[in-house]
Order: structure tokens, then sequence, then C-alpha cells
């Protein structure tokens, strides 16, 4: 005898399989929730920075009770000469340290992409070594260097060791975009008369440039900020980051925190400028 049978409509949710909906209600909160945590805990002691440079508060030194709004302390942001010149001196290692690690780790990539030699697995172990290795490790090891060679320390050996540290960044970065770059475009250049250099100039570094640039504003922004490896390679040398960590154990004025804010502002105006030049590139 057949046993009548109901067929179950396909939309209907069983007990096995839950509906979509309850899951996705508080399950979709997770990541945003997550980031957004995140972000507040990246940007927070810059915002707390910024608030700062406009309290209203002493001018030997800052006080953390807020005392009111004022912009008095951006015009009087060199007016602690000691602060300027340290000021001075981190833009000038940061500036020629750049230059240079940008320059000799541009070649290192290109070494390193296009060509196989002895030795090319060493100069890639050394590279990622660097970077990976505790900056108390790098500044001791330098000032070993520079103590058994008796080089004195001065602002010198602050960019020799800046440039040391930052070549390896401005190579990964640097290699990265060479990756994917069709070397058929040199070839047809060099087909139709250029030369090595003229094929260089006019097709492959405005194709790498923007690894180039982003490998120079790295190398700018982890110079500018260093501490440790400035602090063993300094002698009596005095960079805004060091000058800032003496300055805490008597008090920060406010200029500290104008200096910061400016500093900060010139990096992300350099970061969206560079975004926008490359879009219009796009």
């Amino acid at each position: 005898m057949a046993v009548a049978t109901r067929e179950v409509p396909s939309d209907v949710p069983t007990l096995s399989e839950p509906r979509p909906g309850r899951r996705r209600r508080w399950t979709r909160w997770i990541l945003p929730s997550y980031t957004t945590l995140v972000l507040v805990y990246l940007v927070s002691p810059i915002l707390v920075m910024i608030l700062y440079s406009f309290n209203n508060s002493g001018f030997k030194k800052v006080s953390f009770k807020w005392a009111g709004f004022t912009t008095k302390w951006y015009p009087r942001v060199f007016d602690k000469p000691d602060l300027t010149a340290a000021l001075k001196n981190s833009l000038i290692v940061a500036g020629i340290s750049t230059v240079i690690a940008t320059a000799f780790g541009t070649l290192i990539a290109l070494a390193l992409v296009r060509y196989r030699f002895r030795g090319r697995s060493a100069a890639d172990f050394v590279l990622f070594m660097n970077i990976s290795a505790p900056e108390i490790v790098l500044g001791a090891s330098l000032l070993s260097l520079f103590i058994t060679f008796g080089v004195p320390r001065a602002l010198p050996t602050i960019i020799i060791a800046h440039v040391m540290f930052n070549i390896a960044y401005v190579t990964v970065t640097v290699r990265a975009r060479l990756a994917g770059f069709d070397r058929s475009l040199e070839e047809a250049a060099q087909d139709l008369g250029a030369g090595p250099w003229t094929t260089f100039w006019k097709v492959t570094f405005p194709i790498i440039f923007p690894g180039i640039l982003a490998g120079a504003l790295l190398a700018f922004a982890l110079s500018i900020d260093d501490f440790v490896i400035t602090n063993f390679n300094a002698g009596t040398v005095q960079t805004f980051p060091l000058w800032v960590y003496g300055a805490v154990k008597v008090g920060i004025p406010p200029q500290v925190f104008v200096m910061g804010t400016l500093i900060f502002a010139g990096g992300v105006l350099l970061a969206v400028t560079n975004v926008v030049l490359q879009r219009r590139k796009a």
C-alpha cells in the first residue's frame, strides 16, 4: 500500500539548518568592532598630542590638566633654541640618510631581481636579518664598530647608522615594485635605439618610481623618530627624540606637542600627495 508523503518546500529552514539571518544578526558586527578598536588604539596617542598642542598650559612644561584652548604655542614653536637645534639635527639626519639609503636600496633591489650572482642568497639573508633584528642589537653592534675603529660619535655616525637600517626597508619596497615589471618595455625601447641610461631614465625609472617614493617616505619616517639606535651612536649630539626623552624627567614643554603635530601633518600631506599623483597617473 502506498504511503502518502508531503513535500517540504525548499525555502523552509529545517532544525539542522539555522536561519542565516539569526547568525548574521550579531556576527556581522565582530569585524567592524575589532577594526574600530584597533584604529582607536593606534590613533589615540596622536589625537592626544594634537589636542594638547592647543592646551593653554604653562610655558616651561606641559600640564595634562586642560586649561583652555589656545593657538599661542604655534607662533612660539621655535622659542626654545635647544629644542629647535635638536629638531634641525633630526631633519638633517633623516634627509641625508633617506637620500643615500634610497639610492643604494634601489640599486640593490635592481641587482637582486634582475641578476643571478654568487652571494645573492646571502644578500637576501642579510637584508631580512637587518629588518628582523632588535634595534638594541643593531645599535650596540654599530657602537662596537665605531669604538673599535676609533670613530668619534657625532652627526656622521648617526647618519651612517640610519643609512644602515634604512637600506633594507627601501630594498624590500622597491623589490616588490620590480616583481611585476614587464621587461619587454625595456627591450622595445632598446630596439628603437635607446641606450642603457636612456632606457633606465625614460622607461624603468618612471615605472618603479612609486616604489622608490614609498621606500623613501618609509626611510624618512623611520629615521626622524628613531631613538634606540641613535642613542647608542649619537655621542653628545641631540636629536628630537633624544631631547624629548631627556625633557621627560623635568617636564615636556608645549613646543614638543606642536612640533610633533607639524611633523605628523607633514607626513600625512606627503602620503596624500603621493596617492593623488598615483591616481592621476592611473
